[in-house]
């Protein structure tokens, strides 16, 4: 009981930079080693079974974002749910939502799963899939499929666990998951010639393992919240609660899955399977520079929720400025990388020439506004941890469905592959520019309402 009190007083009274640093790097590392793991199945499917199986994995991209949408709908809205009543001091409300995201996680993964299953080969043929990579894209996406609900329940209460004070053992569950799938993969495509199923295989034994610690932790009385009885009925106020802060990164994904069902047509058009198979690597990259951002907005979340719901905004105000620096920082870092080794970068998942050189010269036209990226995840993820889910939704939907569609619609049309690497670009330059208007406008209106609990030379720091 100690060190619950203990984890849940520093969210309230240790320095803001302390904090952000305690529960960010766990994150980031997290995410990062995620990321890298998903490189890593890439490069083994890569070498181990071609170039067309990377084309197949970059078909079912949009199903996985798809699968992605659903899970962060009730894993991130349960956890800024719970960061909040911690901060309001409501530990049975906290744990009737961790019961809740247990239950609507399940809930989740059988809406999704039956349906895509019956209908799994006409969707990946409407979504890029060639007779050359069809069978990859299936084998694939059966077994992600059949393990959603392993999926979910895990990565959903992996959320719960790092907002509710526990941001190393949310760590160790993700790292121990990827350390499983990075010792099975090569087993299973290598020695024992499983090929993209065996990718996947070992994806989903990966999170099984993930999942009994997850759970684990919360069937442990001494965890800041945990299992007991009644907390398994779903409430209409929780379950509102989670779906509306949820659904801004929801339909980023859901979103993001258009996106890439229009990048995938657009480049079967202009250059075919190969030209997917080098956004399939193009996608892999931004990822791994975006989830350090995102592992970054998972620390702040739990510190801008409790704050926010313990009426402290100098300390949530002083939280989004590390945020926005530290985002900027790695996002730098990623169109750095990105323009000074396209090549290298390319060339660690193919030795296909032709592969590598569509690739890279994607790679360096995609990136050239990527430092604009890290502020826009942070602020929008800001607007989400302190519920304010319609602006997170709008800001989230700007990218996405009002520039960068429709110039993948378009641009195409006048400079081909070019035309669609450079949608990524002009998309984040036009949506960064409304995201800055608007937390301008916010932050204004957010001091003037908050000014008699601000301390000043926090709020102004």
């Amino acid at each position: 009981m100690a060190a619950q009190s203990r984890n849940i007083a520093e969210l309230e009274n240790a320095s803001v930079w302390r904090l952000l640093v305690q529960y960010s790097l766990p994150s980031i590392a997290g995410m990062v080693v995620y990321s890298l793991y998903n490189i890593i199945d890439s490069v083994f499917i890569g070498h181990g079974v071609g170039p067309l199986a990377l084309s197949g994995l970059a078909v079912t991209f949009p199903i996985m974002n798809l699968t992605f949408a659903l899970g962060t709908l009730v894993g991130i809205g349960g956890a800024a749910i719970s960061s909040i009543r911690l901060g309001k001091k409501d530990q049975e409300g906290t744990e009737r939502t961790l019961g809740n995201v247990l239950i609507m996680s399940l809930i989740a993964a059988v809406v999704l799963v039956v349906p895509t299953l019956l209908f799994l080969t006409e969707i990946l043929t409407a979504f890029g899939a060639s007779g050359q990579t069809l069978a990859y894209a299936y084998d694939f996406m059966l077994v992600t499929l059949l393990g959603l609900p392993v999926t979910y329940v895990f990565f959903n209460l992996n959320h719960v666990m790092r907002a509710t004070g526990y941001p190393k053992k949310a760590m160790g569950s993700t790292l121990l998951s990827v350390g499983v799938n990075i010792i099975l993969a090569p087993i299973f495509i290598f020695w024992f010639k499983w090929g993209i199923t065996g990718a996947a295989l070992a994806t989903l034994l990966a999170q099984v393992t993930g999942m009994a610690r997850v759970l684990l932790h919360f069937s442990d009385a001494a965890s800041t919240v945990h299992f007991r009885r009644g907390i398994w009925e779903l409430r209409k106020a929780i379950v509102t609660g989670i779906l509306s802060i949820g659904m801004a990164p929801c339909l980023v994904n859901v979103c993001g899955s258009a996106v890439t069902i229009a990048i995938n047509r657009q480049l079967a058009d202009h250059g075919g399977d190969l030209a997917i198979g080098a956004y399939g690597i193009i996608n892999r990259i931004l990822i791994l520079f975006a989830m350090l951002v995102i592992g970054l907005t998972q620390g702040m979340q739990p510190i801008i929720g409790y704050n926010h719901g313990a009426m402290k905004p100098g300390r949530v105000l002083l939280t989004l400025k590390y945020g926005v620096l530290a985002g900027t920082s790695f996002t730098t870092l990623g169109f750095l990388a990105c323009v000074l080794f396209p090549r290298g970068i390319a060339g660690l998942f193919t030795d296909d020439a032709a592969l590598i050189s569509l690739a890279a010269n994607g790679l360096t036209i995609c990136v050239l506004a990527f430092p604009l990226i890290g502020s826009q995840i942070i602020i929008g993820n800001f607007f989400q941890a302190i519920g304010k889910a319609r602006l997170a939704i709008f800001l989230s939907l700007t990218r996405q469905m009002l520039f960068l569609l429709p110039f993948l619609l378009v641009l195409p049309r006048f400079w081909g592959q070019d035309g669609v690497w450079a949608s990524l670009p002009l998309a984040d330059v036009l949506s960064f520019i409304v995201t800055l208007l608007f937390i301008r406008r916010f932050l204004k209106y957010y001091r003037l309402k908050n000014r008699h609990y601000l301390d000043h030379s926090t709020a102004e720091a």
